[in-house]
């Protein structure tokens, strides 16, 4: 009703003008004067459903502010269809018609990925993928895929790329991932990058994001072995960067390992295995030789972008955001 009433009252005034016009140039009793009324009233009308579309959209972005907070009903006319659409039927439209943001963080052991990870989760409101946890969880739900992965692992083998794939088809079809999601730890080859492509392709989908957290060779070790972690919930600590509240130390300055705890559960943290200087150069020369062949893979496409993660965490998060935009190297 409203619209059609917008549309009326547009219309005579376009009208209006283009007649007052038209009688004022005729009082000139020149051809001339005629044919330039006649071309202005053309233009008004061609003008019409332009100007009619900006005042509902003005009438639209009004009446959604006007909303109360709360309210299962906004208006999204002007941004996601007809007025009075539900929010959930927007995330929907949204989901179905909509490219997903399916993105890729790179980085060597200790760049930041789980520093910077969580918060780009956090921004684009899509969920940052762990193989490992798909897997543990996939093992754990007891899925035909996890079935697979937890017979091969039982008999002492190495998860075929297959199975993998699998468990990450059957992840990104949850709810979480409609509008995306970030995979992290995965692909680590050229072969697990081109088998995640025609993964994704057959869901209609594609990678649009590649990010690289760059660090030098040099600085990782000092970030790697002074790491501790919350096993239960993955949150990072660094002896220098980011002592948790109770840590203590030594005579020598080296932290007391009784005095390791969580922040938030105060359960005790823990090294990994390989957080040593000899296990860093052994997988920093393996990242090195499986990333660059991924990020060459990709660059064709547009979407690779580097980030600078040797500089304190103000500037890191500010390439990463300006990685993140469309166009963003």
């Amino acid at each position: 009703m409203l619209s059609n009433t917008l549309l009326r009252t547009a219309s005579r005034r376009i009208v209006s003008t283009a007649s007052s016009q038209t009688k004022r140039t005729a009082s000139s009793s020149t051809r001339q004067a005629f044919k330039r009324a006649s071309e202005q009233e053309s233009r008004n009308k061609q003008l019409l459903p332009i100007m009619t579309a900006a005042t509902m959209c003005g009438w639209g972005l009004v009446n959604l502010s006007s909303q109360e907070e709360g309210t299962e009903t906004k208006n999204a006319q002007c941004l996601f269809g007809r007025s009075g659409t539900k929010g959930k039927e927007v995330e929907d439209k949204v989901a179905t018609y909509w490219p997903r943001n399916i993105m890729i963080l790179f980085g060597p052991p200790g760049a930041g990925k789980g520093t910077h990870g969580p918060k780009i989760e956090d921004l684009l409101g899509i969920p940052q993928l762990s193989t490992g946890d798909m897997l543990r969880a996939a093992v754990a739900a007891k899925s035909e895929v996890g079935l697979k992965a937890a017979a091969v692992m039982k008999a002492g083998g190495l998860v075929s790329d297959d199975i993998v794939i699998g468990i990450i088809r059957d992840r990104i079809r949850e709810p979480d991932c409609k509008f995306g999601f970030i995979l992290d730890g995965f692909p680590r080859t050229l072969v697990q990058a081109q088998e995640l492509d025609k993964m994704l392709a057959d869901e209609g989908a594609c990678v649009t994001k590649v990010v690289e957290l760059q660090v030098p060779d040099g600085v990782l070790e000092e970030r790697i072995c002074g790491r501790w972690i919350h096993k239960k919930s993955g949150r990072s600590y660094h002896v220098k960067y980011a002592p948790p509240k109770s840590m203590k130390t030594d005579d020598s300055g080296k932290p007391v390992p009784e005095s390791m705890k969580d922040d938030e559960t105060g359960e005790a943290l823990m090294q990994r295995p390989d957080d040593t200087a000899p296990a860093l150069v052994k997988r920093l020369k393996g990242y090195h030789g499986e990333t660059v062949p991924i990020l060459d893979h990709y660059k064709p496409n547009g979407i690779v972008a580097g980030v600078n993660a040797n500089q304190g965490m103000d500037g890191v998060w500010g390439e990463v955001l300006g990685a993140l935009k469309r166009g963003g190297k």
